[in-house]
Order: structure tokens, then sequence, then C-alpha cells
């Protein structure tokens, strides 16, 4: 643990593979190297020992669940591994996972929702490219609009429900807001055949904008000593 707290990750782990060897069951020592491995872990660098460092942070966490199913702190940090490993799949099973263990957390929802986003974004942004559209021009290819509209409606559909639901949960949250904004981009371009629609869904997604920057306002002008900052600017 002092290793640890020192940021002496490599020898952290070596002190809780010792102890877990000693005792399999102590899952505290199983939790702790799992992160301590999880710290090693570079997200974005794709090479195998940096990789390794990830699914062996992912084995103790498992190892936890093992023992313990309802650890839910495992549960997010496999999640959030994958999710950088861009396992966007395996990431999202975990966080449903974690919304079954504590309902009332929103961030599961909105962690869901960003991936549903990322997997619908990806391919309609590499279907624009190869056609050469400018951002503001629609999507008026129906043959492509119709092959991603098969395969993006269910991620923007489920990434609206979970937003949706983040936001009953914790109704100043931005972040989610800032998501739907997208979501709702993402499903207006795919209206390639009902521009009433598509100008709904950008309207839509207008909205949600502006309720992002009201409250992202009014969390700023909270924060102890913002009036006092304003002030001293407005001399």
């Amino acid at each position: 643990m002092q290793s640890y707290k020192n940021s002496k990750y490599e020898e952290a782990i070596d002190h809780f593979q010792q102890a877990v060897s000693l005792d399999p069951g102590l899952l505290n020592a199983r939790l702790y190297l799992a992160t301590a491995f999880a710290q090693q872990y570079i997200p974005g660098a794709d090479t195998p020992d940096n990789n390794k460092m990830a699914e062996q942070a992912i084995d103790q966490y498992k190892e936890v669940l093992k023992r313990d199913p309802k650890n839910i702190n495992s549960v997010k940090g496999i999640a959030y591994l994958y999710l950088q490993m861009k396992r966007f799949d395996d990431a999202k099973a975990y966080y449903r996972k974690a919304t079954e263990l504590d309902p009332n957390d929103p961030e599961p929802y909105y962690s869901v929702a960003v991936i549903d986003w990322t997997q619908s974004y990806q391919p309609r942004m590499e279907e624009r490219a190869k056609l050469g559209l400018k951002p503001e021009e629609p999507l008026k290819d129906k043959k492509v609009c119709t092959a991603l509209s098969a395969k993006n409606s269910t991620y923007i559909q489920d990434g609206i429900t979970a937003l949706n639901k983040a936001l009953q949960l914790r109704p100043d949250y931005d972040d989610a807001m800032a998501y739907m904004n997208l979501l709702y981009r993402e499903k207006a371009d795919l209206e390639c055949t009902d521009p009433a629609a598509r100008a709904a869904d950008l309207k839509t997604a207008d909205d949600w904008v502006d309720k992002t920057m009201a409250i992202k306002k009014l969390k700023a002008e909270k924060q102890p000593g913002a009036q006092g900052v304003t002030l001293d600017q407005s001399k």
C-alpha cells in the first residue's frame, strides 16, 4: 500500500502479487493489484506490453468477481479498461452490469451512451468522407443512408434511452446533455428521406446545446468565489 500511495506501481505490483499468492482470497490485495496494473496502462498506446498491462488488470478484477460477483468497483474497472482498449461491446456489457448492480448511479448509463455514439459516429463519418461531403451537407445517398440506418439506428436509440435514464437520476448532468445533442445529430443525418424529421432532430440537438450551456453557466456561478472573480474582471 505504501508503494502504491507513492506511485511506485511496479514495486506495488510485486508486493500485491506476493500477498495474493500467500492468500488468494485476500480481495483487497487483488483489487489493488488490478488497479496497479491499470495505472501502468497507457490509453491509446496499442503495443503488446501496454495491452498486457490492461489484460492483467482485467484478469485480477475478474478474479475478484469470481469471489464477490457484486463488486462494482471491479465491474467498473473492467468496463473502463475495455472502453480505453476500444473493445466497445465488452465495455458496454460491463457498464450494463454496473447499472444492474447500482441502478441509481447515472454514470454507467452515460458511459453506455458514449459508446453507442462512438459506434454510430465512426462508420457514418467514414461514409461521409468517401462521398466527399462537407460537415453541413446532408447525407443524400439513399443507399448509403439506408445501410447506415440499419447499422446505427439501434445504437442511437439505445444511447438516447440511456441518457434519459442518466438525466432522470442527475438532472444537471451536463455531460449527458452534451451527448444527447450529439446523438440527435446522428439521428438527423439518417433522416435522408424526411427533411422535416431531419430539421426536427437538429432543432432538438440545438435545444440540448442550449440546456448544456445553461447548466454549465449555473454551475460556474455556484462555484465558491465566482461572484468575486466576475466583479474583479468587470473592473
